[in-house]
């Protein structure tokens, strides 16, 4: 039997492990390392969600890298609003630097969008977007996701930082909701 979350209202069965979850974010981390080792990278962490994804991620990385954060969000509850918020920027000049986003979770992906029309304006030398999870069947837009650890069907899932309502962000794993159970 698969581990159970409550979280509020509402219970979610384990989706993916712990120990599958590590495995993968150390191979995230040494194909970022090949390809960024002498580059001297600056992550670029979204808050709240991938703050766990991304000091996990950086360790696998294992070379030097500058990291910061931006906080955005479009989630209420269980669904995306469709407005993007940007609620805190990140303040390093990024002209001619080679940018990684660090997301938690590719679902329509109208946050990253947005995101990634500001950065280009200010004329990075690179982007590359590294996600732990995306749902291919719910992205809405032309995104480029470089480096993902996990396709996922659309589902509403928690866990390694992902929350519901602020709960569930701690769990090691990433959890579904359990839309019926029998």
């Amino acid at each position: 039997m698969k581990p159970i979350f409550k979280a509020h209202d509402l219970s979610f069965e384990e989706m993916i492990d712990e120990a599958t979850i590590h495995a993968r974010v150390q191979e995230m981390g040494t194909q970022l390392q090949e390809l960024y080792f002498d580059k001297n990278p600056l992550f670029i962490g979204v808050l709240n969600g991938a703050f766990l994804f991304a000091a996990d991620l950086i360790r696998a990385f294992e070379s030097p890298c500058e990291i910061d954060f931006v906080r955005m969000s479009s989630y209420k509850g269980l669904r995306s609003t469709g407005q993007v918020t940007i609620t805190l920027e990140s303040k390093i000049e990024i002209k001619g630097r080679h940018l990684i986003i660090v997301e938690d979770i590719v679902d329509t992906g109208n946050t990253l969008y947005a995101f990634c029309q500001d950065i280009e304006k200010q004329e990075p030398a690179s982007v590359a977007i590294a996600t732990l999870l995306i749902k291919p069947e719910a992205v809405q837009h032309n995104l480029k996701v470089d480096f993902v650890g996990f396709e996922i069907p659309p589902k509403f899932v928690i866990g390694c930082g992902l929350d519901y309502n602020e709960q569930g962000r701690h769990l090691r794993g990433i959890y579904q909701l359990i839309t019926s159970i029998f």
